[in-house]
């Protein structure tokens, strides 16, 4: 509920940012569809998702976009209060998970959230433990939007 209250704050005022991005582990379902080494991207942007799509290739810490599947949005619903905080189902949990952060972002056009592990298996160049996934594909779409001014 943090997390909402601050994509909330964000996105409260007159203009929207140039770019909102969370990052979280809230229900570990996406680690069932994509496994260890690929973090969920979530955004209503084919442009943000394919800059961080792109990015990630280039910089080997891919990033695969999961749906923000309308039709789910209904499984947060809530007859006693604005909302659920989970699916009344037990699958899609990763899914109406961003669905949950959606509502709080009031339509901001360039809003992603990625879903990470933050842990990795050994594998050649990485080793086993803590990990920040999709990090480096982040910095490289940053450092490319935002220039280090002269």
């Amino acid at each position: 509920l943090i997390l909402a209250d601050c994509l909330t704050l964000a996105t409260e005022g007159a203009e929207f940012p140039d770019l909102l991005l969370d990052m979280a582990t809230l229900t570990g379902a996406h680690r069932v569809a994509l496994g260890w080494d690929l973090p969920g991207i979530f955004t209503d942007s084919d442009t943000l998702a394919q800059e961080l799509y792109d990015k990630g290739l280039e910089h080997h810490d891919p990033v695969w976009r999961l749906p923000l599947w309308k039709p789910y949005d209904k499984m947060i619903d809530s007859k006693i209060a604005d909302m659920n905080n989970i699916g009344s189902v037990p699958w899609g949990g990763a899914i109406t998970a961003a669905l949950f952060l959606k509502r709080f972002v009031n339509g901001c056009p360039n809003w992603v959230h990625i879903d990470f592990n933050g842990w990795t298996r050994e594998k050649p160049g990485f080793p086993e433990g803590g990990e920040p996934q999709a990090v480096r594909a982040i910095y490289e779409m940053l450092r490319e939007q935002y220039p280090p001014r002269s």
